[in-house]
């Protein structure tokens, strides 16, 4: 392989990571417009729990001052397994801000919690999104390189 075809991949990468951080953008604005959203660690868990088969996509989310926390990270990885056990896409995202601007605030006004998202589908026919579709290609397409949990840099403002 040549040094240009290795730089052409590379950007074709990073072309890719871009299209799916704005795929990731579109979905959550869309879902959020639908009210399939379901935000927070614990009511995703619930979520999980009683009606898995709703769950369309997860996205985590952690920033550095959350890394060390030890209860969220345990949290991630019994939601991760519950996503693969149950073929449920999922993505990573490092800019928590961004995601709780994205998600919008609670009954008082406080930002969500917006370590874990999920989009949910109750009929499967009542919504669908060509950003869901962008993102399960985009995930098979990590999934193929061993990356089983691709991370996503959502578009700046």
């Amino acid at each position: 392989m040549t040094f240009e075809e290795v730089c052409g991949q590379e950007n074709d990468t990073s072309d890719r990571m871009r299209s799916a951080g704005s795929a990731l953008e579109e979905l959550l604005l869309s879902a959020k417009k639908n009210d399939c959203l379901t935000v927070g660690v614990y009511e995703s868990a619930k979520v999980m729990n009683v009606d898995p088969d709703s769950v369309a996509f997860c996205v985590l989310a952690t920033d550095e001052e959350y890394e060390c926390d030890m209860a969220l990270q345990i949290h991630f990885t019994l939601i991760q397994a519950f996503c693969f056990d149950n073929d449920i896409n999922i993505v990573r995202v490092s800019d928590i801000e961004r995601l709780a601007d994205i998600v919008g605030s609670d009954e008082t006004g406080e930002p969500k919690d917006a370590h874990c998202i999920l989009v949910t589908n109750p009929n499967l026919e009542s919504w669908k999104d060509p950003s869901l579709e962008k993102l399960s290609v985009f995930c098979e397409e990590r999934r193929s390189v061993y990356e089983w949990v691709p991370a996503i840099t959502l578009p700046e403002r």
